[in-house]
């Protein structure tokens, strides 16, 4: 049992010889053995130097020794729900020494990707899609008469998605050829909430563990095998071959436990999850307070004023800053596993029953229920605020959990407010009017610490724009974080400077008035400039015959590139330095 993660390259002899899945073919069970040991203690060195997910890839190692040594890669199709637990695949197929440079600028994806390798079968970054691709590309194989295997390997807390469902039950219906792995490790990022996980763990208590009768996937026509421990070669090999001998819709359930091998992973699966840099920042005398700690003091605040507020997040407690409120109001809050979708319309069943509900997730992750939103939410003008965390560009976690996209996906919603913060305080006022609103109000603010006012905020209405400097020709219009940026280009150039602080609606007393007062406009926002809050501006501009001229900037029509979030602000054109060179070149125009 290993204790610590190495802070010097382990000696790793056996795997120094793997530069690709066919290296392993030649080896006997006992080599696979060591080469599982010195894969995970150089899988804990690579996630000590670089940070980035640890506890799943743990506990799947012999897993993906034995699929990789099993299968005829990257010929046969083998897809990573999510791709968290993928650090151990990209390692075996010829990116060993790359491993120290993942999650950086130019570096390996932190995710499966198809542009990468050729053993990247499909890209999976969000979570719960792999059963739908596996049988596409079994399907696929299948019309053109080509024979090779095809296996998805997903979580039990991937498990809890509606997609994944979807996908079994229409893979009941075809006589495609797929293996199906179930990963069961009792948890998602937190441990697994919901009638799938109690049923599993049901079946584990109550049966044999030696083919026990699983009703569910057996009904489903898949023919099921398992419960076997994933962490112990001897069994699952065989298990393996057997699964992949087999014609038409197999399911294999394998346990494994999220951490294996790494004592402080296994005693704390949650807490290691996923890991920072071992080097530890300098720390700060005065740190800053993040925006998602912020949130989860606001709605424990609110929640003991008014008992009709109830807190909904898909399977984001942690990072949503919900843990004092589920401790403190265990009641009202629901964990509704990864199931975005059900968590909107649930949200709204809430609210049509006379609660208060407030929807916590991530941007990338509202994506997947905006239907729900539109449909369940703001059609029926139900009284919901939606807390959306991780806005704008998010760091190393690359463009697959970017949130650039919530102010496109919302702004055309009738009567639905949108509010962007660009400080701590702003945030903080912008929850309780969006609480307060009669109606769907959403209030987007990004990863990470924010600031607070340097003077005490004053109340605003919604709507309500903030002027912050008086400048020439022309005016910048902030939405969101990246108004430090601003102040110092519009010091820096003598210009205007507003706070809009809303998307929807937008302050149109002020606007008027800056018409009156300048020549141009330029907008600033940290989401796509495609249907984002400057072509909300450049809308109302035409709306009311005004030419004036106008510079939107924010995030250009391509994808944005794993990297540090200032690397990624570089890269977008974001940075100070690169907004007043945009903004100099536009002036002269």
């Amino acid at each position: 049992m290993i204790t610590d993660i190495p802070t010097q390259r382990p000696a790793t002899p056996l795997l120094d010889q793997i530069d690709s899945p066919s290296d392993l073919k030649g080896l006997n069970l006992g080599q696979l053995q060591q080469l599982a040991g010195e894969l995970r203690l150089y899988l804990l060195f690579c996630v000590g130097q670089t940070g980035g997910h640890l506890g799943g890839g743990l506990g799947v190692v012999e897993l993906t020794l034995a699929l990789h040594y099993l299968l005829e890669t990257p010929e046969d199709h083998l897809v990573w729900d999510v791709g968290h637990q993928a650090y151990p695949h990209k390692i075996l197929t010829g990116r060993r020494d790359e491993m120290l440079n993942i999650r950086q600028r130019e570096g390996l994806t932190p995710f499966p990707d198809q542009a990468e390798s050729v053993y990247d079968s499909f890209g999976t970054g969000h979570s719960s899609t792999s059963i739908s691709a596996i049988l596409g590309m079994a399907i696929a194989d299948q019309l053109q008469g080509i024979n090779r295997k095809a296996v998805a390997v997903i979580g039990d807390g991937a498990l809890t998605a509606g997609q994944a469902f979807e996908a079994l039950n229409h893979a009941a219906h075809t006589d495609a050829n797929l293996l199906v792995i179930l990963n069961d490790n009792d948890m998602s990022i937190s441990p697994n909430q919901g009638g799938l996980a109690t049923y599993l763990e049901k079946n584990l208590r109550e049966q044999a563990l030696t083919n026990p009768v699983m009703p569910l996937f057996e009904a489903l026509n898949f023919d099921y095998s398992g419960p076997i421990d994933g962490n112990d070669l001897d069994l699952l090999i065989p298990a393996l071959e057997t699964s992949l001998s087999k014609e038409g819709p197999q399911f294999l359930h394998v346990r494994t436990r999220k951490g294996f091998g790494f004592k402080p992973a296994e005693e704390d699966p949650v807490g290691y999850h996923a890991i920072t840099k071992l080097e530890k920042p300098v720390v700060n005398s005065r740190p800053n307070i993040k925006y998602s700690d912020q949130f989860g003091q606001w709605v424990c605040d609110t929640a003991a004023l008014d008992s009709r507020l109830v807190a909904v997040t898909p399977a984001m407690k942690e990072g949503s800053g919900l843990v004092p409120f589920a401790n403190e109001f265990p009641d009202r809050f629901f964990d509704v596993a990864i199931a975005e979708q059900h968590a909107a319309t649930f949200a709204a069943g809430l609210a049509t029953g006379g609660m208060k509900p407030v929807l916590a997730i991530y941007s990338t992750f509202l994506q997947r229920a905006l239907d729900q939103v539109i449909h369940d939410i703001a059609l029926q003008n139900l009284d919901c605020l939606i807390a959306i965390d991780r806005a704008g560009l998010v760091g190393e976690d690359g463009p697959t959990h970017s949130g650039i996209f919530d102010i496109p996906m919302l702004r055309t919603l009738p009567e639905v407010i949108i509010m962007t913060p660009s400080t701590l305080d702003e945030q903080q006022q912008m929850l309780s009017l969006g609480y307060q609103y009669s109606g769907c109000a959403a209030v987007r603010y990004p990863r990470g610490e924010g600031v607070k006012n340097e003077t005490p905020l004053a109340p605003f209405a919604i709507g309500q724009s903030r002027l912050i400097r008086i400048g020439k020709r022309a005016v910048m219009l902030n939405f969101g974080p990246l108004l430090p940026a601003a102040k110092q280009v519009s010091d820096q150039l003598d210009l205007g400077l507003i706070d809009m602080r809303f998307v929807k609606p937008l302050d149109e007393k002020a606007l008027i008035e800056l018409v009156n007062t300048y020549s141009s406009f330029i907008t600033l926002e940290d989401g796509t400039l495609a249907g984002g809050a400057g072509s909300a501006v450049n809308e109302w501009l035409l709306k009311k015959g005004h030419t004036i001229a106008c510079l939107n900037l924010g995030i250009p029509d391509r994808w944005i590139e794993h990297a540090t979030r200032d690397e990624q602000l570089l890269d977008a054109g974001l940075d100070a330095h690169s907004i007043q060179k945009q903004i100099e070149h536009f002036l002269k125009a």
